[in-house]
């Protein structure tokens, strides 16, 4: 479930496989934030990149998939030169991959869900591309969906709190902004309506 032919077969079998709509915490989170440039990390079919792209963010969008991401470019291109012209695609596999240092005025990443160590290596490098000024939001299924009736993968190490993130930031550099277990509604699959908690950290870095 980690690795890129995995998610390049879970793409080709299904003609969409997220809902293209942007995640429910990135605009809760962005909408009130200045235009910059953003890093949209695991981007997948781009929903999150064009929210961006189409209120003038300029989006590095980042996927191992390289069905997803020419799905996310199709799309781009639909909306239109100004959208499309706002966003690189970009493929490569983010456990390995080091994104430009002090770059980003934005750096998003909605639902990695990684082993704890390359996890924590991860977010460790995404902090450190956020420029001075600029925001990192990190979004996440809290470990309390495990006890959900929602299919989650019974690997407790995957999931993880805004606490812990928070706790991994130098708050000589950071101010934490958000940190929750934000509930929504979701519907299981036995079509029951149930809550679920997303993890949420929005922190900003000083200038």
């Amino acid at each position: 479930m980690f690795d890129e032919q995995s998610w390049e077969e879970r793409y080709r079998s299904h003609s969409a496989v997220w809902s293209g709509r942007p995640n429910p915490q990135l605009v809760a989170e962005a909408s009130h934030l200045a235009t910059g440039v953003a890093l949209d990390v695991g981007c997948g079919e781009g929903a999150d990149a064009l929210w961006l792209a189409s209120r003038g963010w300029q989006v590095t969008a980042v996927d191992f998939s390289t069905t997803a991401l020419q799905r996310g470019a199709e799309h781009a291109d639909a909306l239109g030169a100004e959208v499309a012209g706002n966003i690189r695609w970009v493929h490569a596999d983010l456990i390995a991959w080091v994104p430009a240092e002090g770059y980003f005025d934005l750096v998003s990443a909605q639902f990695m869900h990684l082993p704890e160590v390359p996890r924590k290596a991860l977010f460790a490098r995404l902090a450190t591309a956020v420029a001075p000024g600029g925001t990192l939001l990190i979004v996440g299924h809290h470990p309390s969906d495990m006890q959900t009736t929602m299919p989650r993968p019974p690997m407790p190490e995957l999931f993880f709190t805004a606490e812990e993130v928070a706790d991994s930031l130098d708050l000589g550099q950071w101010d934490i902004l958000v940190a929750a277990a934000r509930p929504r509604p979701a519907t299981d699959p036995e079509g029951q309506e149930v809550t679920i908690h997303d993890t949420v950290l929005r922190a900003g870095k000083r200038r």
